[in-house]
């Protein structure tokens, strides 16, 4: 009996630190973030070229509405890189785990709009006022999203401007053809070797009955997924940014990036964003 009830309690604490399904959301911070920063920050005085798997460079001005973040954390060395969306002149959008992933905390964002470069150019503020969904749950990447204040209203440009939100979650927008855009690696293995302009890629959005075959006990309504066929796909170091479909003429943010396969990004499995009808209510009492 002794043996049983420790052997059960075992079980009940090894389930409460390992993810159900690996996956990169949970240990970001320490496994990508920071590690993805620092090749960044290299190939950028280098001048080279990278990001989004199977994708392109971006323009200025291309997709005004994404931010860079670069982030500072409590108790680890390092800067590290996360995406979000400028969804008013005083508030960003992006992933819970880019401020806390379940196992580090970060402490400062530095939000980066207007460049297509993470550490040169553009319009910097740094921010510590970080509203993260009451019900973020690292270990099963749910309700992954937050909110950033900015210290000060930004000015709307040709290069920074906020993006629509959706009005209501009755759109499922599957098989609808959407852009994803992030400063991440641009393939399996690969280093961030580049100008490191952000890069973006198009995805199908696909069901939620078919990225849970990738992500059993994962994947929820909250969640929205795209396909990963091709091999192209969001990776590490896009997390917290956008995915946005063109709606009358005008691009409409659906998704906040949150995982991928931890088998890497180029194995064709989909990739899961936070589904952001489903957290109107949370984002909008944060306007």
């Amino acid at each position: 009996m002794k043996v049983f009830i420790l052997l059960a309690l075992a079980t009940v604490a090894f389930a409460n630190v390992v993810p159900p399904t690996p996956n990169t959301a949970y240990g970001y911070i320490q496994n990508y973030a920071i590690p993805r920063a620092e090749e960044i920050r290299a190939a950028e005085e280098q001048m080279k070229q990278g990001r989004i798997v199977g994708g392109s460079p971006s323009e200025p001005g291309q997709f005004p509405y994404q931010a860079g973040l670069l982030a500072t954390y409590l108790n680890v060395a390092g800067t590290g890189v996360c995406g979000g969306s400028l969804i008013s002149n005083d508030r960003v959008l992006t992933a819970a785990h880019c401020w806390f992933d379940g196992v580090n905390q970060a402490n400062k964002f530095t939000v980066v709009l207007g460049s297509v470069f993470l550490f040169s150019g553009g319009e910097r503020q740094d921010s510590s006022v970080v509203a993260v969904h009451p019900a973020w749950t690292p270990l099963l990447v749910r309700n992954d999203i937050a909110v950033i204040y900015l210290a000060s209203k930004v000015a709307y440009s040709a290069n920074i401007a906020a993006i629509a939100l959706p009005k209501s979650a009755e759109d499922s927008y599957v098989n609808r053809q959407a852009v994803a855009s992030g400063f991440g690696i641009t393939s399996d293995g690969g280093i961030i070797s580049g100008a490191q302009v952000l890069s973006h890629v198009e995805l199908q959005v696909i069901s939620n009955t078919v990225c849970s075959f990738a992500f059993p006990l994962l994947i929820q309504d909250s969640n929205i997924c795209t396909s990963g066929i091709g091999g192209s796909s969001t990776c590490r170091g896009d997390s917290g940014g956008p995915l946005v479909v063109e709606e009358d003429g005008a691009p409409l943010l659906i998704g906040v990036t949150s995982f991928g396969s931890a088998l890497g990004c180029q194995v064709s499995l989909p990739a899961a964003f936070a589904r952001v009808s489903e957290f109107l209510p949370f984002i909008n009492s944060h306007l």
